[in-house]
């Protein structure tokens, strides 16, 4: 069977000439599936009826299903669980901003990098979702929030750069004119910072903005919180971003959860102002999101963190809690899908 969703249109169009259907038809399926987030072929009245009963006969369409959702009475963010065609669930978090709204999606079932600050990586990683499966995330999210949205952040579950060729194909079809036609620069990739696919992200020119995962400016403190840092090194880590920024004239985030006793010392806000010195580079901070399977706790000293920084001349902003009253941290909702699981 056919992942036509995942199919970019030029694809599709190449995949309906081999079935002896006309090019243009194309356009008219791609715009069913990504602008209108058809369910059923039978959906497509545009289209002639033999041709629905084809693509019914040979192609995959099976929209996840709302396992649950949560509404923060707070702010109004929202959190899903989705239940994918296999059994198997993610997360995505509908966030309401003045400047529009803003998805936040996972691109794998489960994690292997083995962050202990996470609930994702807890179970480790099942699978990579499909091209197909990122953008129904999008457009159910859309659908079922009652609002347009405006900006994709690719930091759910998972590790984006991991599922590389995947997400290359997923940001192809949600930019595409004739599908949700989200730009680029609405666009934000979140990785732990796999040095290889940086530079080869760096290759494609996009202009997304690039978020690393930094944490710590130590290989001591990163590797000890981070375990795919003892392979990488900050060091090489941060060489690699210097050369995103040289490709592509984009400025990298630098996402870093404070951690009480950890991270957020003095002398590690130095050694991080001196890291990034000479470098267009924003420093978000985190106030971390407790988990309950982890010993760590929010750190106390943030905005003592942040006015180091500052006083060393980085940009740094503290991420807006959203959602503290819906397990709002990635993967914490699923992990208590599958613990409820697990006693039944």
């Amino acid at each position: 069977m056919a992942d036509i969703k995942s199919m970019t249109l030029q694809e599709l169009a190449a995949w309906l000439k081999e079935q002896g259907e006309p090019a243009f038809r194309a356009g008219q399926i791609f715009r069913w599936l990504h602008q209108r987030g058809a369910s059923d072929f039978e959906e497509m009245s545009d289209l002639p009826k033999p041709l629905r009963q084809k693509l019914a006969q040979t192609c995959l369409l099976a929209l996840p299903t709302v396992a649950r959702k949560q509404v923060s009475a707070q702010d109004g963010t929202i959190k899903y669980l989705w239940r994918l065609a296999d059994g198997n669930c993610v997360e995505s978090v509908l966030m309401r901003y003045q400047h529009g709204n803003t998805v936040c999606i996972s691109c794998q079932v489960g994690c292997r990098m083995g962050c202990a600050f996470c609930a994702s990586t807890i179970a480790g990683k099942v699978r990579d979702l499909t091209a197909g499966e990122m953008v129904d995330q999008v457009l159910l999210t859309q659908r079922d929030g009652g609002a347009p949205v405006s900006n994709i952040v690719l930091m759910g579950i998972g590790e984006p750069l991991d599922n590389f060729d995947t997400v290359m194909r997923f940001l192809e079809l949600v930019n595409c004119p004739d599908g949700l036609n989200i730009g680029m620069r609405h666009i934000s990739l979140s990785t732990c910072g796999l040095v290889e696919q940086i530079d080869k992200l760096a290759g494609y020119g996009l202009q997304l903005t690039l978020s690393v995962s930094l944490h710590a400016p130590d290989d001591q403190t990163r590797s000890k919180i981070m375990p795919v840092n003892r392979s990488v090194g900050v060091e090489r880590l941060i060489a690699a971003c210097r050369r995103y920024f040289q490709r592509t004239g984009r400025r990298i985030s630098y996402e870093y959860a404070m951690i009480d006793g950890v991270n957020d010392s003095d002398w590690q806000a130095d050694l991080l102002a001196g890291l990034l010195k000479g470098m267009p580079a924003h420093v978000n901070l985190i106030p971390l999101n407790q988990v309950e399977e982890s010993p760590l706790r929010p750190s106390r000293r943030v905005a003592a963190f942040q006015k180091r920084l500052e006083s060393r001349g980085i940009t740094v902003t503290v991420r807006r809690r959203l959602g503290s009253d819906i397990d709002a941290s990635c993967g914490q909702l699923r992990r208590k899908a599958m613990a409820a699981q697990e006693q039944t």
